[in-house]
């Protein structure tokens, strides 16, 4: 892990300056406030890796943001890399005053904190893909732009990573599939002013739901993500652990954060994980 202080060259792409530590410090970490600390590292392999690492030292609110990272993952053990400084690649450390069996809704509502923060900062209409991608509408095909990673960390402890391609130039999107801010004609892609924008927003969403003990109905999460889930009304294909495959309209999320899907047969079947495939345009 290689402190952004000490990186030479840090203005090697003028349109892609370094973010400012102090300044987000300043704007951010304030007292009686849910972030503790905000550490900026120039490159690391992970940063959901590093905090969880560190999850018995550290308490609830600590942020870290890498300029670059190497061994960045997304579910399932994919693989996420970019250019540096050409997003925002951040984890924050959570130890929910809520009943376990709700932190389930943890990356849903970060995509939501997320999708609210960026439409104000950016100016681009966000939609969700269940249960963790942000997508972005560019030259009218929904692309993704970027992933939510929740992982456990010790016994009290939930590391949320968020990965956000930013000014991912055409000829450097990873797949055909893949978006960016800047390709989706964001009014702004000023990392400093877009990061401030998703945790200042996250940390209001994660007070609601928190305050009302997990709910996701009384903390206002479930009707928001079910406004903002572009999942819902589209026939999806869900490729199931155990290799099982299920088709069928995506029609509902329930209290349990899990995605309904009906079947050709007129019955539901409730998916708690697996990959989903959006089959045609809503």
């Amino acid at each position: 892990m290689t402190s952004s202080q000490d990186s030479a060259g840090r203005w090697s792409d003028l349109d892609r300056p370094p973010l400012n530590a102090s300044a987000l410090r300043n704007a951010l970490v304030l007292p009686g406030g849910l972030w503790t600390s905000l550490d900026v590292v120039e490159t690391t392999g992970s940063t959901n890796s590093d905090l969880a690492a560190r999850v018995g030292e550290l308490p609830e609110g600590a942020v870290l943001v890498a300029e670059e990272q190497t061994s960045g993952r997304g579910r399932l053990d994919r693989t996420w890399t970019a250019p540096a400084r050409s997003g925002l690649f951040v984890s924050v450390l959570l130890k929910p005053a809520a009943p376990v069996h709700r932190w389930g809704w943890l990356p849903l509502l970060t995509g939501v904190a997320a999708a609210t923060g960026l439409a104000k900062a950016a100016g681009v209409d966000l939609s969700l893909k269940w249960p963790n991608d942000l997508l972005v509408n560019v030259a009218g095909e929904e692309r993704k732009t970027g992933g939510i990673l929740a992982e456990r960390a010790g016994g009290d402890g939930v590391v949320v990573g968020l990965g956000l391609n930013v000014t991912l130039r055409a000829d450097e999107l990873p797949v055909p599939a893949a978006g960016s801010l800047l390709l989706a004609d964001a009014v702004s892609t000023d990392r400093d002013t877009l990061l401030r924008a998703v945790l200042r927003s996250l940390e209001q969403w994660y007070g609601d739901w928190v305050r009302a003990d997990g709910d996701p109905a009384a903390s206002g999460l479930l009707d928001a993500y079910t406004k903002s889930c572009a999942t819902l009304g589209r026939r999806v294909r869900a490729d199931l652990p155990g290799e099982r495959m299920l088709e069928g309209e995506a029609v509902a999320v329930d209290g349990d954060g899990r995605l309904v899907v009906e079947t050709e047969g007129g019955g539901t079947e409730a998916v708690a994980a697996g990959d989903i495939v959006h089959l045609r345009a809503a």
